[in-house]
Parts: structure tokens; sequence; C-alpha cells
């Protein structure tokens, strides 16, 4: 009896995340987005699966990049569970960023990862559905995108569980997906 109860309360305490953890948040994590190919996507599409979703663009000079860098790196520190991860990079400027330039700007860090678009209202959604932030900013004759700097993180269930600060290393956000996995 005593060992029942044991188990029980190690069953029942959540796992301990370096992330932020956004399990009792009430966010949808819902999408409905085009991928790179122009197939209609939506966060249903990805369930089985532990999906890193970030919002950025490829203009951006250093988040994004150092973002999906280490998205590759974590992918190779989950080894053979790294299969069980599906990145998605959706663009908040889809004004510049084609389905051409996103499919070789996410590909470029890896072949699997995928660049996602949609119109204005469903970029805002999709934005709103992780309670991230972004704007255009103008800039002389050209204007730059102010965006969030979190990774979300959506367990195989479909449930937004954490946000990954941009300064987390590689290593502590692989510990945080494989106590998701």
């Amino acid at each position: 009896m005593l060992s029942a109860l044991v188990v029980a309360c190690k069953q029942a305490t959540p796992p301990t995340f370096r992330g932020v953890d956004l399990s009792s948040v009430p966010l949808s994590g819902s999408f409905q987005l085009r991928d790179a190919n122009g197939y209609q996507r939506s966060s249903a599409d990805f369930r089985g699966k532990i999906v890193l979703l970030m919002f950025g663009y490829t203009h951006c000079p250093d988040v994004c990049p150092t973002s999906l860098a280490r998205a590759a790196r974590i992918k190779s520190l989950l080894g053979k569970d790294g299969q069980k991860l599906q990145v998605l990079f959706v663009t908040v400027d889809p004004e510049r960023d084609s389905p051409a330039i996103l499919r070789e700007y996410a590909t470029a860090f890896d072949p699997t990862f995928v660049g996602m678009y949609g119109n204005a209202k469903q970029t805002a959604e999709a934005a709103k559905a992780f309670g991230a932030f972004y704007r255009k900013v103008p800039v002389g004759n050209s204007y730059t995108m102010e965006h969030s700097a979190l990774d979300y993180v959506i367990d195989a269930r479909g449930k937004v569980r954490l946000a990954l600060r941009y300064e987390e290393s590689a290593q502590d956000c692989a510990d945080d997906l494989r106590r998701l996995l």
C-alpha cells in the first residue's frame, strides 16, 4: 500500500524545466498557415511529434539565425530522439519572405526544418495563439521587424508546454525536451 502511494506521488510531480513552463497558461497553440511548399498546414498536422516553433524573419540579423542554429544543435543532442522533433519557423514578414526564400532559409539549418507563412490575419492569429509579439518598424526607406525571442515547445498531444529563452543553451533546451519525450 505504501509503495503505491509513493509511486502515485512521484507521478503527480510535474517535471522541472529550465525554460518557462507554460503548461498552465491558456495558450491554444493553434495555427492555419502554409508551409514553404504551399501546402495548408495546421497545428494538428504535427501531433505525435514535439514541435519547436519560432516566430521570426529571414532578414533578422541575430536572433533568428542563432535560434535556428541552436535548434539544429538541440536536434543533434537528442540523438535518435531528434527524429521526434519538428522545427517550424513562422515568418512575421511574409511581405519579404517568399515561400522559396523561407524554404532555403529554414532548410539551410537542417533539411527537416519547415518554413511557414500566412497572410497578415493568419500570422497575427498564430502569434496570438502563442502569446508572441511582432511589429514592423520603419527604418529609412525600408523596415525591420521586432519580434519575440522565444521558441515555443508543443508536446506530442498538441499542448503548448514551454517557452525557451534566447539565452538558454542548446544542452539545457535538449534536457527540457527529453522530459517531454
